[in-house]
């Protein structure tokens, strides 16, 4: 028996081929056939298989076009790959068994080209499948980063419009620089500098420019606090800040701990009560050294603990922010050797703790 009469085999037969193949593949464990896999996929890869070996026939070469055609055709409809390499080896084994039963002599060679067609529908199908999930992936990728341009985008405009507007209200005098409006100017020029060093931070995780450095935290903490201190009475808030024993320290990137710190005071600044205090304090724990940044928020909401490390999570009417802090900020601690963690206190507040190894004197 020749490739052509092979392919026509497959389909004087076809009918009793994908009855049988359907009953193979309903018996499978796992992977777990679906509805649309018995429908669709079994009679669809016959029909393919039978042409590739007539073109296989016709040509004497290579036919994986079709069943890279067939594998993006399987993507589409859901398929997954163990599937679709069970479902080729359900098809062969159905044809063998059936010209076996039926009596009809398939010679070595016929069972070569059958063999080669069903390895390259395997290779091309499972290849294309994977082309595909990359480009819908990448295509996925590319809308939430044009998502994240855009809110990064208008985010900046908002702040700047603000800003702009109340200077020029400063600059013609008809009001005063200790009013409200020089208060919009103040917190709209912190938060743009607080959504710049965000975006930096990102950058620097992004582009692997970390830059480790022994920082001291006394100093560092002075840093923070004088600009923490601007956007606490801003917003009406008391910021508290525990001493810092000397000689405490850390091995770290000082521009990725400051933005991880300035973004926690910076949420603890926006969700904690009106007129309640936040706290920041660090404290050596052994070899560790923990930077806690604690609010009167109330408590956390249940489940909401799970979330708050999520992109674009928002907790609060104030929707100021991309909701991308906290997860840059885990990103940058455990890109510093560290983790970050958030302790509920019910009915109070909740303190979230910055983990980092402790540097050696």
């Amino acid at each position: 028996m020749k490739c052509l009469m092979l392919s026509e085999f497959l389909i004087e037969h076809r009918d009793e081929l994908v009855a049988r193949c359907r009953a193979r593949v309903a018996k499978r464990l796992a992977p777990r056939p679906t509805g649309l896999e018995l429908e669709h996929g079994v009679p669809l890869f016959l029909d393919r298989l039978a042409e590739s070996l007539r073109s296989r026939r016709c040509s004497g070469g290579a036919t994986g076009a079709a069943d890279a055609e067939h594998g993006g055709d399987l993507l589409r409809h859901g398929f997954t790959v163990a599937q679709v390499v069970h479902d080729y080896g359900d098809v062969c084994q159905a044809i063998t068994e059936l010209a076996i039963e039926r009596r009809v002599p398939i010679a070595t060679e016929d069972f070569r080209a059958l063999n080669h067609c069903l390895d390259n529908a395997i290779a091309d199908a499972v290849t294309e499948y994977g082309r595909q999930r990359e480009i819908d992936l990448s295509a996925l990728n590319a809308q939430r980063e044009t998502e994240r341009m855009g809110s990064l985008a208008h985010e900046l405009r908002n702040l700047l419009n603000n800003a702009t507007l109340a200077f020029e209200a400063l600059r013609e005098g008809g009001v005063g620089v200790q009013g409200n409006t020089s208060a919009v100017l103040g917190r709209s020029l912190v938060r743009l500098r607080d959504l710049v060093d965000r975006s930096l931070a990102e950058v620097r995780l992004s582009a692997g420019l970390e830059r480790r450095e022994r920082v001291a935290l006394a100093p560092f903490v002075e840093e923070v606090e004088i600009t923490a201190v601007m956007e606490a009475k801003g917003r009406g808030h008391e910021l508290s800040i525990e001493p810092v024993a000397p000689g405490l320290a850390v091995e770290a990137d000082r521009h990725l701990l400051a933005s991880v710190v300035g973004n926690l005071l910076q949420n603890a600044f926006k969700y904690t009560r009106p007129r309640t205090r936040v706290r920041l304090s660090v404290r050596a724990s052994g070899e560790r050294v923990l930077i806690d940044v604690e609010d009167e928020c109330g408590g956390l909401p249940p489940g909401k603990q799970d979330e708050l490390f999520a992109p674009f999570s928002q907790g609060s009417a104030d929707r100021t922010g991309l909701g991308l802090g906290l997860a840059i900020s885990l990103r940058a601690v455990r890109t510093l050797g560290g983790e970050l963690s958030v302790r509920d206190l019910p009915g109070k507040g909740c303190v979230f703790t910055v983990d980092l190894p402790r540097s050696p004197p």
